[in-house]
Parts: structure tokens; C-alpha cells; sequence
């Protein structure tokens, strides 16, 4: 019974609040990346390959070069053309959009696979520095929130920053007007003189530089090192916080939260020794996830064109 109240003591602490965001960016980068694709009418299931190249690459990038700078340059710079070969399938040679997705997530988790076992001493295990933290000068003096929001990474700030921006981009200017008519009535924006094709592609190098940057994180701001299927099914995760966040960046964040914070407290169960199996904490997240989903289901709203291909001599 003491270790249930130490957990719940703990779980008030400033401490878990920031485990939960830290937790919680990867799936905030990727979903806001995804959501900004989902609003022109482009799915990509392949978030997993994206981000696990992203993480993957670099690390490799980083480890070669010992330089984080190019190691976070080499993520977004993977992320980003995973996704323009998901998004060349999906417009140019209108494979089915789930299709293309899934086939790129078991590719890409092959490749990296492959390329670590053969590229990396598999003797032992490879490790590179992690993402230095910066105290933001009178704002990380802030009473509790201070250091969990403003003594952070610079992928951190990165979130923290393109959060609100692109909620200003997507509901208060042109340029977020017009993906949202492409992804509704693409038809009936092409009649308008808006390109489909070039905004399409536009919101899938988007999504690929917010994934390949979320995978990024787990490598260079997280781990510090590399593994197998890094990013443990964070991709289709991060497409359940898109659903579940409405496709507005406040929504995503607050779904990711949700989830980061089950995955934190799975971590800080197992430390205070509670005698439950393992496995069923290692659960937790995915149970939360599947939970916050069906109790979400019927009032979200997809794009009425999303995952059609666009034809655009047919109406």
C-alpha cells in the first residue's frame, strides 16, 4: 500500500510532469507533421518508417561526424525523403495511400536494420552525446514550470515554437485556407488555380522534416544511442494523437501529453518495485492509446478527400 501512495506522491511531482513532455514530444513533432499532410488529403501510414529514419540516420550521421548539428540535419534530411516517396507513390503513380504507407514502414525498418548490423560494430554498443540542455535566462527561474519548460533542448524549443505557429498558419491565413480546400474539394481548388499536386507535396516534405525530426529525438535527445526498431511503434501512435487531437496542433498536444504521460508512469511503477507484472505496465501506453481512441470515436471529422487519389480531368 506505501509504494501505491510513493507512486502517487511522485506522479504531483514537477519531475513526471517533465518525463511526461519529454515522453510526449516525438509524438507531438510527428503528429503535427501528420496533420498538416491529413488537411491537404494525403495519408501517410508510413509515419514509422519516417520517423525510424529520422532516428536512425541521425545517429549514424552523428556518430560519423561528431557533430549533432549534422546528425539532426541528416534526420529531418531522411524524414523528409521517405515521405516524398510515400507521397510519389500516392499522387504520381496512385498507389493505394495505406498500401504505400505500410510497405515504407517494413522497408525502411529492414534497411536500418540492415545498414546498423553491417555499418556498426556489432560488438558493442555504439554511443554518441545527447542534445545539450539551455537554461532560458529569467524564464527557467519560473516557480515549477521554469525548469520543465524552459531548460530544455533545442528540439524542445522547436516544438515549443511551431506549436502556436502553426496554429496561426492554419487557421488565420491563406496558406491554411488552401490546404484545407485541397483536402475537402481538391476538384474545386484546381478550378481556382491552386496546384493540388505542388501543396500536396509541400505538406509531405512538411511531414517528412516534423517525423524525421521526432525520430531524431529519440536518438540524439533521449537515448544516445542507437537500436533495432527504435522507435517501437511511435509512429502509429502518433497517428492516433492526430486523430484524437482533430488535426489541430492544441488537440495533438494535449492527446501526446495523455499518452506520454502513461508511458512515463510506466516507467516510474517499475522503479518503485510494485509487485506487478512488467508486462503489463509495458502495456499501459498502447491501453491508453486504444481507451482515449474509442472513447473519441464519431466526433472527429476527416478531410472529405483524404487517402483519395486526385484525378484531376475527372469530377
Amino acid at each position: 500500500m506505501q509504494q501505491w501512495i510513493d507512486l502517487l506522491v511522485s506522479v504531483a511531482t514537477v519531475a513526471f510532469v517533465g518525463a511526461a513532455l519529454r515522453t510526449a514530444l516525438p509524438l507531438i513533432l510527428a503528429g503535427l507533421g501528420e496533420s498538416i499532410s491529413e488537411r491537404t488529403g494525403l495519408m501517410n501510414i508510413g509515419l514509422e518508417a519516417i520517423m525510424l529514419a529520422g532516428a536512425f540516420f541521425a545517429f549514424f550521421a552523428t556518430f560519423h561526424s561528431g557533430s549533432l548539428l549534422i546528425g539532426v540535419v541528416a534526420g529531418a534530411t531522411a524524414g523528409m525523403a521517405v515521405s516524398l516517396i510515400h507521397a510519389f507513390m500516392s499522387l504520381q503513380c496512385r498507389v493505394d495511400q495505406t498500401l504505400s504507407g505500410l510497405a515504407l514502414n517494413f522497408s525502411i525498418l529492414g534497411l536500418t536494420s540492415f545498414i546498423f548490423l553491417v555499418g556498426m560494430d556489432s560488438s558493442g554498443v555504439a554511443l554518441i552525446p545527447v542534445l545539450p540542455r539551455y537554461a532560458v535566462p529569467v524564464l527557467s527561474k519560473i516557480p515549477a514550470l521554469g525548469p520543465v519548460l524552459f531548460s530544455q533542448d533545442l528540439l524542445f524549443y522547436f516544438a515549443l515554437v511551431a506549436v502556436p505557429a502553426l496554429w496561426v498558419l492554419l487557421y488565420k491565413t491563406e496558406w491554411g485556407l488552401n490546404m484545407e480546400s485541397t483536402g475537402e474539394a481538391p476538384h474545386a481548388a484546381d478550378s481556382v488555380g491552386l496546384s493540388v499536386f505542388r501543396i500536396r507535396y509541400a505538406a509531405a516534405l512538411i511531414n517528412g522534416l516534423f517525423g524525421g525530426l521526432a525520430g531524431a529525438y529519440l536518438t540524439l535527445g533521449r537515448l544516445g544511442l542507437f537500436i533495432e526498431n527504435v522507435t517501437g511503434g511511435r509512429g502509429y501512435i502518433a497517428l492516433v494523437v492526430v486523430i484524437i487531437g482533430r488535426r489541430n496542433p492544441i488537440g495533438i498536444v494535449a492527446a501526446a501529453l495523455l499518452i506520454g504521460a502513461a508511458e512515463a508512469l510506466q516507467f516510474r511503477v517499475q522503479t518503485f518495485g510494485i509487485d506487478v507484472p512488467a508486462n503489463v505496465f509495458i502495456m499501459l501506453p498502447h491501453i491508453i492509446t486504444i481507451i482515449v481512441l474509442f472513447l473519441a470515436r464519431g466526433r472527429t471529422r476527416d478531410p472529405a478527400a483524404l487517402g483519395r487519389p486526385f484525378f484531376r480531368d475527372s469530377r
